[in-house]
């Protein structure tokens, strides 16, 4: 079992930064990998960027060059640096860490992949 907590979700104006934090407890050595995602009222779940145990990361065409995913591992803790802040970027996000093999990002959403999901937390792009 493996419990994630999303923090550091909020209003931000358009062109601003947020980081968004995950910490992760219980059976976290079964963690492979993980996983931010995202979802707009009306719209699908869709996976915006992840990590790998190995240090590979991989982001979302919409997202890449303005977020960075990042862990420290001795914290059990990854995160979501978002910079350059669009309208189009707000949603809920959740953090997600996935327990069996990959791949854990490419085509596709990946859900089936990821199977511990946080809670999500609220980020408004907004003037």
């Amino acid at each position: 079992q493996v419990q994630l907590l999303e923090s550091g979700g909020g209003l931000v104006q358009p062109g601003g930064s947020l980081r968004l934090s995950c910490a992760a407890s219980g059976s976290i050595f079964s963690i492979n990998a993980m996983g931010w995602y995202r979802q707009a009222p009306g719209k699908q779940r869709e996976l915006v960027a992840a990590i790998t145990s190995g240090g590979s990361t991989n982001y979302a065409d919409s997202v890449k060059g303005r977020f960075t995913i990042s862990r420290d591992n001795s914290k059990n803790t990854v995160y979501l640096q978002m910079n350059s802040l669009k309208p189009e970027d707000t949603a809920v996000y959740y953090c997600a860490a996935a327990g069996g093999r990959g791949p854990y990002y490419g085509d596709g959403d990946f859900k089936d992949k990821y199977n511990y999901w946080g809670q999500g937390t609220q980020v408004t792009v907004s003037s």
